[in-house]
């Protein structure tokens, strides 16, 4: 189980060793996988998974006043592999291993060499104990001596056992935030719309603050039960869908989505990203100053006032609200001079922003390494060029680095060719290796994509390749020369 004390001071590393270089490949120390090792890993997924869920816009803090980012970001370490019994094949230890962390405002980082301290400001981050291991940073801010439009944050993870051989696990990288000055009050124009509205099929956060005290700051959260409530510590990331008016008159869990951008007036469904539970067909509607503007079509903006009226309900004027920690319905009140304003109270009163996260998965196949596990390399799509014995594949990411092996599920691929950290080449093993038992494709296989370092950390990626069979009537010897389809599946959970 995972545990930290802000007590506790971590070692920090060099400056220059907070992740491995790419040109320092060489010094790792060669342990290759076998394939009995990755067939024993693929079955059980005894990994390790870093997430980290933070807004994708970030206001800014000016003079002697602390914004704090809101929802906090959050960090989760999921897996069995953060469990008290070993994630490492060749390790028989059953000691507990306890963690503790640091998060900031990301790159570039300096040095003080007088003290060896890092001068820009890491937080300790204390993970709550439970079947979900997180912590969030509720105490983050940037100033308005910070310039940058966009800012990363960095979450630096150590080992407090002293059974592992490197204390320092590594850095881990947020996705871009984009800092702003504050929430815009004017209808944004095309050009700004991309970067500022809230697009269907997007992930959003939604809180609530009682007369706009942070302490009483609410998330709307799906807990471990399937069931919405208002949290004070954990925020949901909520897909929001645009739905067809005419097909929203039922209530169903099966719907059509609309592309383009969230207006108010316009009908949508929350779905949790995580646990894929949903609410009812909401409408969303503009609020200022705690009256709903029934009129407003305007876009959705980041850090707006909003509302959510149930669509079906029998009742009119029927608003998702909070009490304490329950989520109900609570019936706005007709303004008897405006016929376009209804005035609700402060628990039906929500703010909108997007959200994203970072997610990284590994294993550390033959044990604990010498080096930190960071920088985690991430795939992210996959293309299929050519057949038969020229098949390869080329897949798009990030983080890739030289040393690095492609392996289609226990195989490895004969040769894997390092373009650049953002591209790898790999051939596609013949698929009488990966069924030596199949006597030709007589149907499809998938097998996951994963990365091996140098010194046996396995990256398990979302990426899943397929062999498919012959049409009917043509059954081929033992090639990839059908290797048409390829698809994306979550395979690290």
């Amino acid at each position: 189980m995972a545990t930290s004390s802000s007590s506790e001071n971590p070692p920090i590393p060099s400056p220059n060793s907070f992740n491995i270089n790419y040109n320092d490949y060489d010094e790792l120390e060669h342990r290759p996988i076998t394939r009995e090792i990755m067939s024993t890993y693929l079955s059980t997924r005894r990994h390790r998974t870093v997430t980290i869920f933070h807004a994708k816009v970030a206001q800014k803090s000016y003079g002697n006043e602390k914004r704090f980012f809101c929802p906090p970001p959050c960090v989760y370490l999921s897996g069995d592999g953060w469990t008290n019994k070993s994630c490492c094949s060749s390790s028989s230890t059953n000691e507990q291993e306890n963690f503790c962390a640091t998060i900031g405002i990301g790159e570039p980082l300096f040095s003080n060499e007088n003290d060896n301290c890092l001068s820009n400001e890491m937080q300790n981050l204390t993970f709550e104990t439970g079947k979900r291991k997180y912590g969030s940073a509720k105490t983050l801010f940037i100033s308005d001596s910070d310039k940058r439009k966009y800012i990363n944050l960095n979450i630096k993870l150590f080992s407090t056992n002293n059974y592992h051989p490197n204390s320092y696990i590594g850095l881990f990288e947020s996705r871009k935030i984009k800092v702003i000055s504050k929430p815009s009050k004017k209808k944004q124009s095309v050009k700004n719309a991309e970067s500022v509205c809230i697009q269907s099929g997007t992930k959003i956060a939604l809180f609530n603050r009682l007369r706009s005290q942070n302490v009483s700051t609410r998330f709307l959260h799906v807990d471990e039960t399937n069931q919405f409530h208002a949290s004070a510590h954990e925020w949901g990331s909520f897909y929001i869908h645009l739905v067809d008016n005419d097909e929203s008159s039922i209530e169903s869990n099966e719907f059509s989505v609309k592309e383009g951008f969230i207006q108010y007036g316009s009908t949508v469904k929350l779905v949790c990203s995580v646990t894929n539970q949903s609410l009812p067909y909401l409408i969303i509607r503009k609020v200022d100053k705690n009256f709903v503007l029934i009129e407003s079509d305007e876009p959705v903006s980041q850090l707006h006032k909003c509302a959510f009226e149930f669509k079906n309900n029998p009742t009119n004027f029927i608003y998702l609200s909070l009490v304490n920690e329950r989520i109900v319905g609570i019936a706005g009140k007709p303004c008897v001079n405006e016929r376009f304003r209804i005035n609700i109270n402060d628990s039906a009163c929500w703010t909108i922003i997007s959200t994203d996260k970072a997610e990284y998965t590994w294993f550390e196949g033959r044990g604990p390494v010498t080096h930190p596990i960071a920088p985690v390399p991430v795939a992210k799509h996959i293309v299929v060029d050519g057949g038969g014995s020229a098949a390869t594949i080329e897949l798009a990411g990030e983080n890739f680095m030289p040393g690095l092996s492609v392996w289609f599920g226990e195989i490895e691929s004969p040769c894997t060719e390092y373009r650049s950290t953002q591209t790898i080449i790999a051939e596609v093993p013949q698929f009488s290796s990966i069924m030596p038992n199949m006597p030709w494709i007589q149907r499809a296989i998938s097998t996951p994509i994963s990365l091996v370092r140098r010194d046996g950390i396995i990256y398990l990626t979302p990426l899943v390749f397929t062999y498919t069979p012959e049409p009917a009537g043509i059954q081929k010897p033992l090639t990839p020369d059908n290797i048409i389809s390829t698809t994306t599946k979550n395979f690290c959970e």
